[in-house]
């Protein structure tokens, strides 16, 4: 059914559009500025109420750019096939090719196995399997696969040989907590690597769109992954300490029966198995090395996605079973892929252009400049703030699309190096706990059934707050240390693409 909230973003995001181009233009705005402004309201409109489909709002660059003056259209389309999205492209062949012949569910089973019986060890374990799957596999895919082992262990701790009932998972502390545990843990493992999370990605691919500046993939693990582990340990903390405490062995080593059983049905490892172990590891090797060899004859034309698509490409070469013509990875698997995806990031790479090329940026910048007196760790903790919360009420990817250029801006307006705000917008993004809609995972859990609104609600509340200090913390005292940067001073690639406020 077509809700009343889509019904008014469908026109009121035109009727803003048409209001914007109308207006005067303000002082020392660029007109085609205006017109960019224009189109990045239209698009924030139908990005939120999701008035028609996420992908589609973001081909609306390829044709509101050209009609409008902003660029042509042979240079509105180039962001749509930047170098970063054949990155994550190459991350997602190479899920899919894990997905098809079962190896993250025996990592997750294994993981689990080896945490323990007690009912905090085994949320523990699902939550630490569910955070390693979703740096490499995507984070809806995890949640999906962990729920119904999820769903099993509970059942058996319920001594049940009937379908649970859904008031019965509900009034159950143990269940619940396992639920969220799975949830909260695929968002926040996501953010270990660039390619774990769509925000990330998004990140990445702006900074090169916006500075002509990248950031390695061993450089955003150095960062996300003891970023991700801390607060993993904190969410578990929370869920099983303070708002679901579970007193005693509810499970009696049930738990432990189901995950053997699991195990069981897999057998053997297969041929299959082994070679996905063997290029993945090649691949994310080389990732993390690509940085030492940089500047050799070798590596120095070559980008992370060249490396991505590279395992991609191994996937569909190595036979299966040459016999019968199957190979580790087919198109069918292939088209598997979430190209909405893809194509969000495209039409957030063309706003990031518009933004740069219109004079928007350095405009913003400019009405910023007010700012500058506020103490860094405020505006981090203030940049955090607002986009957990407004990750609550529409997609992460979207809001970190629309987010990272007026970061860029406000970063310029403070004085500060840009990642001192694009980078606790970006991970922001990925930690909204509260609703349904705020995460996939979130809504996966949700429609399990297991859990309430209400104690959604109440338990994200808390790790959206856990999460703000957290992430102002480790930006404002740890981020400048691993990146060997200065948060306060603007470093000269950031000066020479986005001026500074008059």
């Amino acid at each position: 059914m077509y809700s009343r909230g889509k019904l008014l973003g469908l026109f009121l995001g035109p009727a803003l559009f048409a209001l914007i181009l109308l207006l005067p233009t303000p002082e020392g705005m660029p007109v085609a500025a205006q017109r960019c402004a224009a189109v990045t309201v239209l698009m924030a409109t139908w990005w939120i109420t999701e008035c028609i489909p996420i992908p589609a709002t973001s081909l609306l660059p390829i044709v509101l750019f050209p009609f409008l003056a902003i660029m042509p259209s042979a240079k509105a389309t180039l962001p749509y096939a930047n170098h970063l999205i054949y990155l994550f492209m190459g991350g997602f062949f190479i899920a899919v090719t894990m997905e098809r012949w079962n190896l993250h569910r025996r990592i997750a089973m294994h993981t689990i196995r080896i945490m323990g019986t007690s009912p905090s060890r085994i949320i523990l374990g699902f939550m630490v399997a569910t955070a390693f799957l979703s740096m490499w596999v995507s984070n809806t895919a995890t949640t999906m696969m962990m729920v119904p082992i999820g769903l099993a262990i509970i059942k058996s701790t319920m001594s049940l040989d009937r379908e649970i009932d859904t008031s019965e998972l509900r009034n159950n502390r143990f269940a619940t907590a396992l639920m969220l545990g799975i949830a909260y843990a695929a968002s926040i493992g996501g953010v270990g690597t660039i390619i774990g999370t769509p925000p990330n990605t998004v990140m990445v691919a702006q900074l090169d769109k916006l500075y002509g500046h990248t950031i390695s993939f061993a450089g955003w693990m150095a960062l996300g992954v003891p970023l991700s582990a801390i607060f993993l340990f904190l969410t578990w903390i929370v869920l099983t300490k303070v708002v679901f405490p579970i007193k005693g062995d509810i499970l009696q080593g049930r738990g432990q029966e189901v995950i053997r059983t699991e195990i069981a049905k897999l057998g053997a490892m297969k041929k299959e198995e082994k070679i996905i172990v063997l290029v993945g590891s090649i691949v994310a090797t080389t990732w993390i090395l690509m940085g030492f060899f940089a500047k050799t004859a070798l590596f120095k034309n070559v980008s992370d996605a060249s490396i991505g698509i590279a395992g991609a490409l191994l996937f569909f070469v190595i036979p299966s079973n040459l016999k019968e013509g199957r190979f580790m990875l087919d198109w069918k698997t292939a088209v598997k892929i979430p190209w909405d995806v893809i194509l969000l990031f495209g039409g957030g790479l063309a706003l990031a252009d518009g933004f740069q090329n219109t004079g928007l940026a350095a405009w913003l910048a400019g009405l910023l400049v007010a700012l500058k007196g506020v103490p860094l760790i405020v505006a981090i903790l203030a940049v955090t703030l607002l986009v957990i919360f407004l990750t609550e009420i529409t997609s992460n990817t979207a809001v970190a699309t629309l987010m990272i250029p007026i970061m860029a801006a406000t970063a310029i307006a403070l004085g500060v190096h840009p990642y001192a705000t694009i980078v606790p917008a970006c991970i922001a993004a990925s930690y909204a706990f509260m609703l349904p809609v705020a995460t996939p995972p979130n809504a996966v859990i949700f429609g399990s059934g297991a859990v309430t609104i209400g104690q959604m609600a109440r338990t994200g509340f808390i790790l959206n707050i856990v999460g703000t200090f957290l992430i102002t913390g480790f930006v404002y005292y740890v981020m400048a240390w691993i990146f060997g940067l200065e948060l306060t001073v603007i470093p000269e690639w950031a000066m020479a693409q986005v001026p500074p406020a008059q």
